[in-house]
Formats: C-alpha cells, sequence, structure tokens
C-alpha cells in the first residue's frame, strides 16, 4: 500500500485517513488502551506488516508518539512504550500543586493584556474543537499565554518539563473520559474572570483544584485501563 494513503481494502473509516493518520490513531489507541503495554518495543517493520503500509508513515508516528509522551527511544532497544503508573502521576502532580499556585501569583503581578488576549482566543478554540489531540496543544499553549511575562524564569522551566511529562497522563484520562474535556473548558473561563480580576487567593485555590480534579480523573484513568488489560490477558 502506498505510505501517501491508506489502503482502500481497509474499513471505511480507515479509507478516510491517509497511512500515516491511521497508522497515529491506531497506535495511539492501543497504548492508550492497554493493548500496547509498558516496556513493549515497537518495530518499524513489524508495525508497518501489521498496518499494511511501508515504514515511512510508522516512522513519521512513532515520532509523534515520542512527542506526546507515550513512546521513547532506547539507545539498544528503538522505539519503547512508556508506562503510565500510578505512583509516577502522584509525583507529578504532587510538584505541580506546590509550584504553579507559585507561578500564578508571581505571573499575575507582571500580567499584561495581551497576555489575557492570547489566553482567551485559545480558550474559544479550545472550546470549538472536537479533536482531543488538538485540545490537548492549546491547553498548554492557553497556561503558557497566561504565564508568558514569567517565561525566563528558572520556576517556568521547571513547571514546563512537569507540565511535558504530565502529557501522557492527559492524553490517557481525555480517552478514557473525554467528558473531562467540557468540564476543564468551564473551569479555564473561571480561570480566565479570575486572572483577569487580578484575585490572587482564588486564583492559587482554583488552581490546586483544577489540578486535583484532573488527578482524580487520571488515576480512575489508569485504574481502568489496568483492569481492562487484566481481563484481556
Amino acid at each position: 500500500m502506498s505510505s501517501a494513503s491508506a489502503s482502500a481494502s481497509g474499513s471505511s473509516g480507515r479509507r478516510r485517513l491517509t497511512a500515516y493518520q491511521y497508522a497515529i490513531e491506531t497506535l495511539r489507541t492501543e497504548i492508550l488502551q492497554g493493548k500496547l503495554k509498558a516496556g513493549d518495543r515497537l518495530r518499524q517493520d513489524d508495525l508497518a506488516r501489521r498496518l499494511d503500509m511501508s515504514t515511512t508513515p510508522v516512522r513519521e508516528a512513532l515520532r509523534t508518539l515520542v512527542s506526546e509522551g507515550l513512546v521513547f527511544f532506547d539507545v539498544h532497544r528503538g522505539a519503547v512504550v512508556r508506562g503510565l503508573t500510578i505512583d509516577d502521576v502522584n509525583e507529578l502532580y504532587h510538584l505541580r500543586k506546590t509550584l504553579e499556585p507559585m507561578m500564578a501569583e508571581q505571573a499575575m503581578a507582571t500580567l499584561r493584556e495581551e497576555d489575557i488576549a492570547h489566553a482567551e482566543a485559545l480558550h474559544l478554540e479550545m472550546v470549538a474543537t472536537t479533536d482531543v489531540v488538538k485540545w490537548t496543544e492549546l491547553n498548554q499553549a492557553f497556561h503558557a499565554a497566561l504565564w508568558a511575562s514569567q517565561d525566563n524564569s528558572r520556576l517556568a522551566h521547571l513547571i514546563k518539563t512537569l507540565r511535558d511529562a504530565s502529557g501522557p497522563y492527559i492524553a490517557l484520562s481525555l480517552y478514557m473520559r473525554p467528558v473531562h474535556v467540557d468540564v476543564s473548558n468551564k473551569e479555564h473561563q473561571k480561570m480566565l474572570d479570575e486572572y483577569r480580576a487580578r484575585d490572587i487567593a482564588a486564583t492559587r485555590r482554583h488552581t490546586v483544584d483544577h489540578l486535583d480534579a484532573t488527578l482524580h480523573i487520571i488515576i480512575k484513568a489508569i485504574e481502568q485501563t489496568e483492569a481492562e488489560a487484566a481481563a484481556q490477558s
């Protein structure tokens, strides 16, 4: 099959996708469902045969999965599925709940009107989109816009590292519980109102509440994925 488009002999859903789109959606779903488990090697040749396509779109899909944090490259083993664990996400969110309220307070002191305007525009895009991957990218950009005046601080770099590491967990939670998107959109509107009002106390409190709610959903999603994987084994 050509790497430019999916095989016409596949399902009707597949016929509407390019080979890359089919590869990324299939592999992402299998990882999030637990069909591909932590530590599993993802060999390009094997995947290309299974998905009935050339290795080029598979290679592109693996690069995307690396950028999303669902896969990492090991110098000896190649592409490997990254593990998502409750202990890891608890640690990530404990650190975020400590640092992000500090960032919110610092950013609010130097907040510019263009930062709020940019965040509001991103929020409208988030409300309008039905693409979970795009929503996740917009979510990162939304928070970065509110904190743009603190871009060069050490705190900003620490938080970016933690938020990037949280990406796969957010993807899992949205895949397992899509309703979380609507809940988060409403919380983001409240957050915008608090930033515009320069309400530091409310923003610090809401930042922690928002992270707690997300962590709860992520843990439930991990537990559900583990239970489903165990039932299939």
